[in-house]
């Protein structure tokens, strides 16, 4: 608007208008709002048309032309440095945030541990982009009597009050996983937890009271070579069974966590699939799958899994997996990710 005034001004008998401050003040304003190279910008547009004017209207000549250009190279070199200083302030503070908000979250989601009873684990989180909010997925894997229950879920939305819901569910998940028979009992305390937490008064909003919910998929894996599935509005789990990948999809969809009106009845049981000794089990979030590139294509989890050596350990296949998604995004994750992968052992 400003260089639009001042071209109209200079272009037309209105010239005799003193336009100098306006060109001066665009650098200045473009470093409050647009950082360095909006600076630039501005005074690269700045110094054309004061050049354009004073051509078109011989002024080469007078002493105010060169006055301009002074004051304008003056407070363009002032809004660079101050813009510079400013960005390099805010990217300092939004780092010790986001450290913050990430040893936050690793207090509560704690590594599973490398062994459990008949399988090998690993897990991997990682946070969306730049952003210092602290993400809703969640992950656990404990060793029960029953055999080695795993839980991963996403809980909608984000900053602390996803993770108050995180730490919920995973309280609910970590006590009831070691005395219910049924993994469909571990998932209904869980979800019954996170319906008390909601109903205290004033701890949360009413769009949150409303429209709140957590996506999660618990599996147990006994002695016997088959792998227990309760799964509740979640990504389906994929087993890498000889180097091909299958996808666990549950015979009945059921609503995510907390919207359980949604349905009439249930399922009691947990459907049960096969989980050979060698077989690879994947759990992980909509954060893996639905990773985007430049080409808006969607990351594809099943075919990278199949491409990853059979010799890796948990770990590095998760490792594997992570450099995969950071080549096929950029290195621009926009949503947070979590994955536990367990291998089935003699």
């Amino acid at each position: 608007m400003i260089a639009l005034a001042v071209l109209v001004i200079e272009l037309t008998p209105a010239h005799f208008i003193y336009t100098g401050p306006l060109l001066t003040a665009m650098p200045a304003l473009a470093a409050v709002t647009l950082g360095p190279k909006g600076t630039l910008a501005a005074a690269a547009l700045a110094l054309a048309i004061s050049v354009t004017t004073a051509t078109y209207n011989q002024a080469w000549t007078t002493l105010q032309v060169y006055t301009n250009f002074l004051a304008l190279a003056l407070v363009s070199i002032a809004g660079l440095l101050t813009s510079s200083a400013v960005q390099a302030r805010r990217r300092s503070e939004l780092e010790q945030v986001r450290r913050i908000a990430m040893a936050a979250q690793e207090v509560v989601l704690r590594p599973v541990p490398a062994r459990l009873g008949p399988v090998r684990a690993a897990s991997l989180s990682l946070a969306a982009g730049t952003e210092a909010q602290i993400g809703g997925d969640l992950y656990e894997a404990v060793g029960t009597r029953y055999g080695v229950r795993m839980i991963v879920g996403d809980v909608r939305g984000k900053g602390l009050t996803a993770m108050r819901a995180v730490g919920v569910a995973l309280g609910a998940f970590r006590e009831t996983a070691h005395y219910e028979d049924e993994p469909t009992e571990v998932m209904n305390h869980c979800s019954a937890a996170l319906q008390r937490e909601v109903a205290v008064p004033g701890a949360y909003s009413q769009t949150i009271r409303l429209e709140g919910f957590v996506t999660a998929v618990l599996a147990e894996i006994p002695d016997e070579p088959v792998v227990h599935v309760v799964n509740r509005g979640h990504p389906v789990p994929l087993v890498l069974h000889r180097g091909r990948v299958h996808a666990l999809v549950p015979a009945l969809s059921c609503p995510p966590l907390c919207l359980e009106e949604l349905v009439t009845d249930l399922p009691r049981k947990a459907e049960s699939y096969p989980f050979a000794v060698g077989d690879r089990l994947l759990l992980y979030t909509d954060g893996v799958t639905e990773a985007r590139n430049r080409d808006n294509e969607f990351f594809a989890l099943a075919k990278t899994m199949e491409a990853v050596r059979a010799d890796t350990t948990p770990q590095e296949f998760l490792e594997e997996l992570h450099q995969a998604l950071v080549r096929h995004t950029g290195g621009h994750l926009t949503d947070d990710v979590a994955m536990i992968l367990v291998d089935r052992l003699e």
